[in-house]
């Protein structure tokens, strides 16, 4: 009972960090396949190579093994965030941008997450919160910031007088990286051309960044979140006659695990509140 209790604790454990499959149904002794097996050395006119001289190769695997080239691991990069740039550029709603990102499959993470996670909120929304990428919680319903995060999301907003349904919430990347892990600038450059076109159609009044990846990823700053925060910045693509307000500030996962740092957040919401009245 108790090996049984372990196997599934393991199998539960690799399946939340992103395992989802296995190379074969039985364990292969590859030490022991070693020793049983023939080798031979690569010969030229039955002597021995002078290049591999010394060396044993396995007479049942080819000699070379030739490696995907960098130049082609960079064209297919090259090739989704062109596509996506294509996509997004054709969707002139919120509604028809998520269906792009349906269709699109230049993020990988797409292969290995259970749903797409788009938006959530008022496309209508003053204020438009990008995040960094959705957790399991987010992956299971499809729905941005529905975790703890995600609950505290929801306080903060409510201590400045805004709701979920008052704001628009979105992220980086629209599908969850395994384990949680953050998102690769390959996997972010993939999803930024929707990221940006999404900041496009809602024109919010004011953009908030939660977190450094978001922050570093929209604003091109290499600065650490703790520096970043509490100030102003200017965001625009360049399909934007006019450039968006935008200020980082502490992600609320980290807030959790950070609690002193609440104090700051709660001056950044005070930041974003009084420029709302302002520009009301």
């Amino acid at each position: 009972m108790a090996n049984r209790l372990k196997s599934q604790t393991i199998l539960e454990w690799h399946q939340f960090i992103g395992v989802d499959e296995t190379i074969t149904s039985n364990p292969v002794n590859r030490i022991a396949e070693s020793k049983t097996k023939p080798t031979t050395r690569a010969t030229i006119n039955g002597k021995a190579s002078p290049s591999t001289e010394g060396s044993l190769i396995s007479s049942d695997h080819p000699v070379s093994n030739p490696q995907p080239k960098a130049t082609t691991i960079t064209q297919n990069r090259n090739d989704s965030v062109k596509t996506a740039v294509e996509l997004a550029a054709l969707a002139r709603s919120v509604e028809e941008l998520k269906k792009a990102l349906e269709n699109f499959d230049g993020c990988p993470l797409k292969r290995t997450a259970t749903n797409l996670v788009f938006v959530d909120g008022n496309v209508d929304a003053d204020v438009l919160f990008i995040g960094e990428g959705p957790g399991a919680e987010e992956d299971r319903q499809g729905v941005p910031f529905v975790g703890s995060s995600g609950n505290l999301l929801d306080k903060m907003l409510a201590s400045i007088g805004l709701s979920r349904e008052e704001t628009l919430i979105s992220n980086t990347v629209f599908w969850r990286p395994p384990g949680n892990r953050t998102p690769t600038p390959q996997e972010i450059a993939a999803c930024m051309p929707f990221v940006e076109r999404l900041i496009e159609i809602v024109r919010p009044k004011i953009l908030v960044m939660l977190g450094g990846a978001a922050a570093k990823s929209l604003l091109g700053e290499v600065q650490g979140i703790g520096r970043l925060r509490g100030r102003w910045f200017s965001f625009k693509t360049q399909s934007m006659t006019q450039p968006v307000l935008a200020t980082p500030m502490f992600h609320p996962a980290y807030l959790l695990r950070t609690p002193i740092q609440k104090r700051a957040a709660w001056h950044d919401l005070r930041l974003i509140q009084k420029k709302l009245a302002e520009m009301q």
